[in-house]
């Protein structure tokens, strides 16, 4: 097992030639990716709608995973080479359905992006009892990304977690991971589910480098989107996100969405992180290691618990147990 020493040792800015304020499309603008096939959950909306968008510019085919088939239908008309799919990640005999279709169509993936996502929702639970930030977030991808690894492997696939600077207010909360015998709080349920994002890729990149299968968490900055659709004008107001009048504020330092998409497109094809797998990205770079003890959406960076080697394997051995799914690693 790799120590977390070796991993936290990686965690630092290369530097890359881009910066925060670069566009997926700015990335992307020397990238051909004629012929390539990447897969997108929840790339109909936010940033996930401009990963789409930037990809298939670039030449891309892209296969966008809705829960809202008729919503990405509309936004995703006028892209090229798009075509969706049904998935909701809260459903695991959905995405079983699902995994089987994809693997007896047999149609190779050069890349996979996990950008569907919920945050701070109300509570909420699937029909096995777990906790929905946890099971949609997480659990949800560990199936679907589990189940295909046989379609990844043969072209070298990368595959980008979208993780979040929400991850420094928990790691995994292996004493109640599901909040069976604590209150809820959304925002350690939402941190949770950051944190195991980070873990999956870490995890992954360690047992997918035999088969060719690299991995990446990214933390895409402050965006508004979709995403804070639980969250009222009072809670940003309460958060620091908003001023009195309800604006967003200044101290954010808000990224496009064009913007907010561009480190996802930048770990799935840049090759300065050819021999970085497992990293967690940031502002089109390697991000950080976190030490201060307070979350700074601004700054970020990644927290020693989000790539732990211990809990990263638990994760995984929990996750095979808890989705059926045994990745063929």
């Amino acid at each position: 097992m790799t120590s977390i020493e070796t991993r936290l040792a990686r965690q630092h800015p290369l530097p890359s030639r881009f910066t925060r304020d670069h566009t997926a499309a700015d990335v992307l603008g020397e990238v051909d990716l004629a012929g390539k096939r990447v897969l997108i959950s929840g790339g109909y909306s936010g940033i996930g709608l401009e990963m789409t968008r930037a990809l298939s510019e670039a030449g891309a085919s892209v296969v966008v995973l809705a829960r809202r088939v008729g919503l990405a239908a509309e936004t995703t008309r006028r892209i090229e080479r798009v075509t969706v799919l049904e998935a909701d990640l809260s459903d695991q005999r959905e995405i079983h359905a699902l995994v089987q279709h994809l693997l007896e169509e047999r149609g190779r993936f050069d890349g996979v992006i996990a950008s569907a996502g919920v945050m701070a929702s109300p509570e909420k639970r699937t029909r096995e009892g777990w906790e929905y930030q946890f099971a949609v977030n997480h659990l949800g991808h560990f199936a679907l990304i589990g189940g295909i690894l046989p379609l990844l492997g043969e072209n070298g696939a990368r595959v980008v977690m979208m993780s979040s600077a929400g991850h420094f207010t928990s790691g995994i909360r292996w004493n109640d991971l599901h909040f069976a015998s604590e209150p809820y709080d959304p925002w350690l349920a939402y941190g949770q589910s950051k944190s195991a994002n980070a873990l999956f890729a870490a995890e992954l990149a360690e047992r997918g480098r035999e088969i060719g299968v690299q991995a990446f968490s990214v933390h895409p900055g402050n965006i508004m989107t979709p995403l804070q659709r639980h969250l009222s004008t009072e809670d940003q107001i309460a958060l620091g996100w908003a001023d009195a009048s309800g604006a967003p504020s200044p101290a954010l330092r808000l990224k496009t969405t064009e913007q907010g998409a561009s480190t996802a497109v930048w770990a799935l094809t840049s090759p300065e992180l050819a021999d970085l797998s497992g990293v967690y990205t940031q502002d089109n770079d390697v991000a950080l290691r976190a030490l201060d003890a307070d979350m700074d959406m601004v700054t970020g960076g990644v927290k020693s618990w989000a790539l732990d080697p211990a809990d990263s394997a638990r994760l995984w051995d929990y996750s095979v147990i808890a989705t059926g799914t045994a990745p063929l690693v």
